[in-house]
């Protein structure tokens, strides 16, 4: 998603955290033990980024979120959605490199590539399995993060037990606005919005992803992206300066960040990955414009798999996890039991 019309609103939201306003509970959410609780730094890429780890069971399947943006991590909204997923899962959370606590002002920018983020998502994968034993892994790609989840999911089949898409990219850019424009025209006009439809018209200093806010195709309820700011300045994992670092690591990466793999700029998912080995899940937020379900639902259509699952969120728009998390989880114990029947079948 692009943000970075909203970055100052982030800054502003962490300088109010500096003056004294608390919007930091003053507890963490534990793991009864054996589980795990871990937030901690490991080598990628020879270079250092944080993970976060919990989960109740470490013999249940393994959940890595691949956040979106590109640079805009997830881990600071897990304590608003994932606890329960926690209790039938082993949750990770990574900012990559160069994103949130994995900012660096150091961070080399010709390392910034896809073909990058993909050998340090298999690193992870493969450290992650060495130290938790055969496991199932389930990745869960948002936003930006599905184009990567599906792009790792072709070259590494073996390390991916299934392969989720929560707002799933499909289009190109030029193709995706468009269809952005025309409903986001259609609400305008419904609401007699005169600004709007001019803005759409003129395409001069045009904040689309504030009127997709503003007419709920980004999350249902939310008017701007300021409550999301003030969720993620709760978060227990994130520090001050790492509140200070996510718009740092946004336009760092927005500025560096180099397609260099089949799918890209040019070539969208829809054209460039007609099958995947795995099985697939779309989670689709029926109000999301952000990633238009349209596009999603073209690219699942074509899609060539050993089994796939479309899955509507009724009363979501792009964070479906977010905005529903116990239907999120609820959908993510079906695709782990889903698992176990396919590792059942005689082989």
């Amino acid at each position: 998603m692009r943000l970075r019309k909203h970055l100052a609103l982030w800054m502003i939201g962490a300088l109010l955290v500096i003056a004294g306003i608390a919007f930091r509970p003053a507890f963490t959410f534990s793991i009864p033990s054996p589980g795990i609780a871990a937030l901690e730094q490991v080598t990628l890429g020879g270079t250092p980024q944080w993970i976060l780890v919990r989960g109740h069971d470490l013999s249940r399947p393994i959940v890595l979120f691949l956040h979106g943006g590109p640079g805009m991590p997830s881990m600071f909204l897990a304590h608003a959605f994932q606890r329960d997923l926690e209790k039938d899962f082993v949750v990770v959370h990574w900012d990559r490199r160069g994103a949130g606590k994995s900012y660096a002002p150091d961070i080399d920018p010709q390392l910034m590539r896809v073909s990058q983020e993909l050998s340090e998502t298999e690193e992870l994968i493969r450290l992650l399995l060495e130290r938790f034993g055969p496991h199932q892994v389930i990745l869960v790609g948002h936003s930006y993060g599905s184009y990567l989840g599906v792009e790792f999911a072709k070259r590494h089949p073996d390390l991916v037990a299934a392969y989720v898409g929560v707002g799933q990219t499909a289009c190109g850019a030029v193709e995706q606005s468009a269809i952005q424009d025309e409903w986001l025209r259609g609400q305008a006009l419904l609401w007699n919005d005169a600004d709007t439809v001019t803005a759409i018209d003129r395409q001069t200093s045009w904040d689309r992803e504030s009127a997709l806010f503003m007419y709920g195709g980004e999350v249902v309820g939310m008017k701007s992206f300021v409550p999301i700011i003030m969720l993620g300045l709760r978060s227990p994992e994130y520090t001050l300066r790492d509140a200070l670092n996510v718009p740092k690591g946004v336009q760092f990466t927005h500025k560096h960040l180099i397609y260099d793999v089949d799918a890209g700029l040019d070539q969208p998912l829809i054209d460039a990955v007609p099958s995947l080995s795995v099985p697939v899940y779309f989670f689709s937020g029926r109000h999301d414009m952000t990633t238009p379900s349209a596009c999603a639902e073209r690219f699942y259509a074509n899609l060539e798999s050993p089994s796939k699952h479309w899955v509507w969120f009724e009363h979501s728009a792009h964070f479906a996890f977010l905005e529903e998390p116990e239907r999120f989880h609820e959908e993510l114990t079906k695709v782990a039991r889903d698992l176990q029947s396919l590792n059942a079948e005689p082989q």
